[in-house]
């Protein structure tokens, strides 16, 4: 109960006690569940939306292909200077 008194000087008194009323209609009378919805009355909600300028736009979306990744790590491999040891964390050789 210490926490909610100590949360009447952050929050103020009518926060404080709504967030009391708030818990004991939903049937609970627990302080951490006060302090919680004293939380969320503080938590700011999600960011407003930015629009992007049509000058940022992609001309040309990015694909997921592993396999090209894959490749190159192969490709890289076979020409590095020291091609006779194993590829770090590879359980076969390319």
């Amino acid at each position: 109960m210490a926490g909610i008194l100590n949360a009447v000087l952050t929050d103020g008194l009518p926060a404080v006690e709504a967030a009391c009323v708030e818990a004991l209609a939903h049937g609970v009378h627990s302080a951490d569940v006060v302090l919680n919805i004293l939380a969320r009355q503080r938590d700011p909600g999600p960011p407003a939306t930015i629009l992007t300028p049509t000058t940022l736009t992609l001309r040309h979306a990015p694909v997921a292909d592993c396999a090209r990744y894959d490749n190159l790590r192969r490709t890289i491999w076979w020409n590095a200077p020291n091609s006779s040891t194993s590829w770090p964390n590879s359980s076969s050789t390319a």
